[in-house]
């Protein structure tokens, strides 16, 4: 059965190439909506719609896959229609009403988190249980990668071949990699469902399954302080990253350099989870998630003197505490999650962090507008906090639990 099994090679090759199509796909509907319906207010309605239905159907996708007998065909039906959707607002943009254009947005939205959470979830099915570790570095790693990627090749598209042609190769990359998610494996065991009727044998219904999910992260404090941690650090990426256009232009000439920014901080994120793949065991995942919020803090209030050497300085030291922190935050539900109900913590999670980096956004723009350092010491404070709210969850923490082995390949 082993022999069988996709090798880990081929699971990372088809969640960066996934997951590239995602983050090449927000930006080129940016520039296709603007470029086919010339407003600006619209371009991000559209992009906001896409992001924002994501947290909604993160548990609800997560609760279909923890009750498939094959997830991995599930997840490659998510992506495919995921890749259809975002070809049916492109179809649309311009030629029928913007409101509908919007929906179908809203709709392919919620198959978003078959890229992230869906597809992480599947990985302790690939690899043996002493090699998790580092599988789950590298597996941290092609969200770097795709972070770079993704928006350089959705520009460098749209200025060859148009914005238009920017989202049909984002369509494509996400539809290529479903081949790779169909050969996922299936669970070793049975499938169970929770709650289960024991007169009629027949599944709870999917709002109880969504439910337990919920629950499986909130009622286990090493889940809900990994998650509370993970949410706050979002929100202060939401608000670092929607005034890096404005810092661009104050401290280094041009609001374009706020982009050039982003890939800086994505590629030391790069850089600092390739050193944790190659000593996976170095530092505990729990330390990382209290200490990593402590360096982004630090970071985001340099950040807030505005000078150009410490802006830059400052944006690197997120990365350095953004990538591992998505590794360990990674480790943690690996350990902790249910087997059960795995997809539906790494959804959940996954919903719940778009989520407060919408909200930081969100608030970015008031912020701003008042003062651009005071925008970035808010965003320094949301991610300090994070630190004593993983302690606070800690005090009420449960005995441990037994070890769980992880399922072989």
């Amino acid at each position: 059965m082993a022999d069988r099994h996709p090798s880990l090679r081929a699971y990372l090759a088809g969640a960066l190439v996934a997951r590239t199509g995602d983050d090449m796909a927000g930006p080129a509907l940016l520039l296709a909506a603007l470029a086919r319906t010339g407003s600006a207010t619209g371009a991000s309605s559209l992009l906001a719609a896409v992001t924002v239905s994501a947290a909604v159907g993160g548990p609800v996708l997560g609760a279909l896959l923890d009750r498939a007998a094959r997830p991995g065909r599930l997840l490659a039906g998510a992506l495919l229609l995921y890749a259809a959707g975002l070809a049916v607002i492109l179809g649309g943009l311009g030629r029928v009403p913007f409101a509908v254009t919007l929906l179908v947005a809203v709709v392919a939205g919620l198959l978003g988190p078959a890229l992230s959470g869906g597809w992480t979830a599947q990985l302790p099915r690939v690899v043996p249980g002493e090699r998790l570790p580092r599988a789950n570095a590298l597996d941290a790693m092609t969200f770097g990668v795709a972070g770079l990627a993704g928006p350089a090749l959705a520009g460098g598209v749209a200025e060859a071949s148009g914005a238009s042609t920017a989202v049909v190769v984002a369509a494509v990359l996400i539809a290529a990699a479903a081949p790779a998610a169909w050969r996922l494996p299936a669970p070793a065991g049975p499938v169970a469902t929770p709650a289960e009727s024991v007169a009629t044998a027949r599944p709870a219904p999917m709002t109880g399954l969504v439910a337990s999910g919920v629950r499986a992260v909130l009622g286990s404090p090493p889940l809900a302080r990994a998650t509370l941690t993970s949410v706050l650090s979002c929100a202060a990426q939401g608000l670092m990253i929607a005034c890096l256009p404005l810092l661009g232009e104050r401290a280094l000439g041009g609001a374009g350099f706020g982009a050039a920014l982003l890939s800086g901080a994505a590629l030391s994120a790069l850089a600092a989870n390739a050193i944790l793949a190659r000593h996976p065991r170095a530092v505990a995942p729990d330390t990382v998630l209290w200490a990593a919020p402590l360096l982004q803090a630090a970071a985001l209030a340099l950040a807030a003197t505005g000078r150009p050497v410490a802006l830059v300085v400052a944006v690197m030291a997120v990365g350095v505490a953004e990538g591992p922190q998505l590794t360990a935050l990674f480790a943690v539900r690996h350990r902790e999650a249910p087997d059960r109900l795995r997809s539906q913590v790494f959804t959940t999670g996954a919903s719940l962090k778009i989520t407060g980096f919408a909200m930081g956004a969100a608030a970015a723009g008031p912020l701003a507008g008042w003062s651009l350092p005071g925008a970035l010491l808010v965003a320094a404070g949301t991610a300090a906090l994070a630190t004593p709210a993983f302690f606070a969850v800690r005090t009420a923490d449960r005995p441990a639990r037994p070890a769980r082995p992880v399922p072989r390949a």
